[in-house]
């Protein structure tokens, strides 16, 4: 397994992403959304965990350095960064990897804001076969009624943030709108995926969907 700085252009200037990628490899792709915090080494290490899964696993800094270490300095940071700046960073690192490494379309997952940009960019971006967003937040209808991509929503039933009732609200939109989305519920806190925060951390419920998102980008990439 290999690792290295991707470094692109985007529309605000440049950026780079953290790739790992296997020694062979399978020619599947995954793209890592982090969290508030920022690309750390956390949001790194899941990179790498893909990559010893078999992907080329790319993760975009949508920050552009800057990484929070408290959670004042998270919000400010998430709050500040706009959607559409997000969206094509994420753009301009997949056309990157596509560049470097052959890639013909990716899977696309995250956690917290990134869960946001992962189903925001699931519902957007070309490219995109297959979304795995971990407790982000849900777009209007607008948006979500563009989604075409086969989709597993992950969240906890004990998220203050990413409520029952949002994901409800989810779960209403799928049905109106008929839209590939499977949600995929654990009795769990937000954030329950990140083993940097015990806090919150939830062993089981973070194996079982680490599992499942794995077999999914298996079987749809």
């Amino acid at each position: 397994m290999g690792s290295e700085t991707l470094r692109f252009e985007t529309t605000n200037g440049p950026s780079t992403a953290y790739a790992a990628f296997p020694n062979g490899g399978s020619g599947k792709a995954v793209v890592v959304i982090h969290e508030w915090w920022g690309l750390n080494d956390h949001v790194k290490d899941i990179v790498n965990r893909y990559a010893a899964e078999g992907f080329v696993a790319i993760a975009p800094d949508l920050y552009r350095g800057t990484i929070a270490t408290n959670a004042e300095d998270a919000s400010k940071l998430m709050h500040a960064l706009q959607i559409d700046d997000g969206l094509d960073t994420i753009r301009n690192a997949m056309f990157s990897a596509t560049e470097k490494y052959g890639i013909s379309h990716f899977g696309i997952t995250g956690y917290c804001m990134g869960g946001t940009f992962a189903l925001r960019a699931a519902c957007e971006l070309e490219g995109i076969s297959a979304a795995v967003p971990f407790y982000g937040d849900i777009p209007g209808d607008d948006v979500l009624q563009q989604l075409k991509v086969p989709t597993i929503f992950v969240s906890g039933t004990r998220d203050q943030w990413i409520s029952p009732e949002k994901v409800a609200g989810l779960e209403d939109a799928t049905e109106r709108f008929e839209l590939p989305v499977q949600s995929l519920k654990y009795d769990a806190d937000h954030a329950f995926f990140n083993d940097t925060r015990p806090e919150v951390y939830d062993a089981t419920a973070a194996a079982d969907a680490w599992t499942k998102a794995v077999a999914f980008f298996n079987s749809r990439l």
